[in-house]
């Protein structure tokens, strides 16, 4: 039997497919942009690095050249330099969102415990890069904004032990202002922090396999004309030039990058500092707190293992490594697991040619499975499901996912059903047993919303290997009719059931078809 999940809750899943469910309507489950804001987050640094080059190009990076030649470039070719320093403010402020819902999507749905802490860890430095990125963008601009952070930086800075001199001196005065320290801080821009940030991201990704770093082109398109339609309706503009005798009186505050400069008018530089760094504490503590029961992870069964390297293909986080055997069979390799990084999804399973139900071992075992949930276990849910698809009309197995709609509403319409750690699970010899031997007239497999998987890649892997463009493929002999994918999200169950009717309705429609009850040993 399997366990109860132990990422998130489902409450929150539900409150969040509310939320992205008409997304997925508009957009398609494969674009629907909540899919994808890591690699929207991305995708606009380059739109950002793209048009900084370009400004750069016309920059005068002097303390008297800035804010003119800015001016020059934002009037003087608005439309071309105009544009791209727009596009530049936009691309920004849209990552810093993207950012903000993919950390906050990551922590309300669990994603970020377990296994997982190494790339919440890692993020929490992003988080300071970007914002750093974008003050020193303003910066650059030397109008009445950027004097206000300037001088407000510098109160922030001054207040920690770190420099011999305060960096409040070189901001008393306009003659104050160190051309030499302008052009520093021009280089930090444009050169120092974009390669942190590379080598940040780099780290962050270090422990996904098979990351998404671009969107799907179609979103890709959609969100650069809407930045473009953005910056032309509403251009980016400077404030007066900045002049360090005057205080300046009103200002268009960018709230994405320098809400906190704010702060200070209402409490003091420690007070902030210390908000800063309790806040970052804890995002830095949270995959701990408080600890987390880690689940079984997958055990490899030698005498079963045939050294494929399907299943180190397939799992979703590297946890499976293939190390030179160790019995005398005559494979040279070996699946290994590493508990430390294994989140006992089950992929590994529905990727193992020796997950055959049609096996007569006793007990039934495969090369690789869930301690909690045997191939033992997986024939006997889909025996107990074919008896069980009882009702009037064609008889249907439904094959569910936890993080998805939940498949026990649909127990009482004469279907079988039960519901697996993931969908990429299901082994494809699973799909044909139940036709075959089960003798039943189609089969649902359903999951999480197409690109959504809760384990990153389940939902492609069980459409690549029906499709029979992956190891291990489901037989020529299934007849691909008589099986429906549905991917849907945890509050859809109007969606799974209209897909249900249809698939039933179709059913219907094909001719009576007596499938083979052959069951053949299928050995690797």
């Amino acid at each position: 039997m399997s366990e109860p999940s132990y990422h998130g809750s489902n409450r929150i899943l539900r409150l969040l497919g509310r939320v992205e469910r008409p997304f997925s309507a508009w957009f398609g489950g494969q674009d629907n942009p909540f899919h994808h804001l890591g690699a929207l987050t991305i995708y606009f640094f380059w739109i950002v690095l793209v048009s900084g080059i370009y400004l750069f190009l016309f920059y005068d990076t002097s303390v008297s050249g800035a804010w003119l030649s800015l001016e020059r470039i934002t009037h003087g070719q608005w439309y071309a330099g105009g544009v791209m320093r727009s596009l530049h403010r936009y691309a920004s402020d849209a990552a810093v969102v993207t950012m903000i819902l993919h950390l906050s999507r990551e922590f309300l749905r669990g994603r970020y415990r377990g296994v997982r802490w190494y790339s919440w860890f890692t993020g929490v430095p992003l988080l300071w890069l970007v914002f750093i990125f974008g003050i020193t963008g303003y910066w650059m601009v030397w109008d009445q904004l950027a004097q206000y952070v300037a001088v407000s930086t510098a109160r922030l800075l001054d207040w920690l032990p770190i420099f011999t001199d305060p960096m409040m001196r070189n901001f008393l005065t306009n003659e104050s202002v160190n051309e030499r320290f302008f052009t520093l801080m021009a280089f930090i821009h444009l050169v120092g922090l974009p390669i942190a940030l590379v080598l940040g991201l780099w780290f962050h990704l270090l422990r996904v396999r098979l990351p998404r770093i671009n969107p799907p082109r179609a979103l890709m398109a959609g969100a650069l004309l809407a930045l473009l339609a953005l910056s032309l309706a509403w251009p980016a503009l400077s404030h007066a030039p900045a002049d360090l005798g005057a205080v300046p009186v009103e200002l268009r505050l960018d709230w994405y990058y320098l809400a906190i400069y704010p702060l200070l008018d209402l409490g003091s530089e420690g007070a902030v500092w210390a908000g800063l760094w309790g806040v970052s504490i804890l995002l830095c503590a949270l995959p701990w707190l408080p600890p987390l029961k880690h689940p079984p992870a997958a055990v490899v069964n030698l005498p079963d293992c045939t050294g494929c390297e399907f299943c180190a293909e397939d799992c979703p986080y590297g946890a499976i490594e293939m190390v030179p055997r160790t019995d005398d069979r005559r494979f040279e390799l070996q699946a290994q697991v590493d508990p430390a990084l294994c989140v006992s999804c089950g992929i590994c399973t529905g990727s193992c040619p020796s997950s055959s139900p049609f096996r007569r071992q006793q007990p039934l075992q495969t090369g690789i499975e869930l301690p909690y949930f045997t191939m033992e276990d997986l024939k006997q849910r889909l025996e107990e499901a074919a008896a069980r698809a009882t009702g009037a009309g064609p008889r249907i197995v439904l094959v569910g996912c936890d993080y998805s709609v939940p498949v026990t509403a649909f127990d009482q319409q004469g279907m079988g059903v039960f519901s697996l750690p993931c969908a990429g699970m299901m082994p494809p010899a699973a799909i044909d047993y139940l036709l075959r031997q089960g003798g039943v007239d189609g089969v649902v497999l359903t999951g999480c919303d197409a690109g959504d998987c809760h384990f990153r890649h389940g939902d492609r892997w069980v459409r690549d290997r029906t499709a029979r463009d992956r190891m291990p493929r489901l037989r020529a002999r299934v007849p691909r009719e008589r099986l429906l994918l549905s991917w849907h999200k945890p509050v859809d169950r109007p969606g799974l059931a209209a897909a249900i009717a249809s698939f039933r309705a179709r059913l219907e429609s094909l001719p009576t078809e007596a499938l083979r009850a052959e069951s053949p040993e299928e050995q690797p």
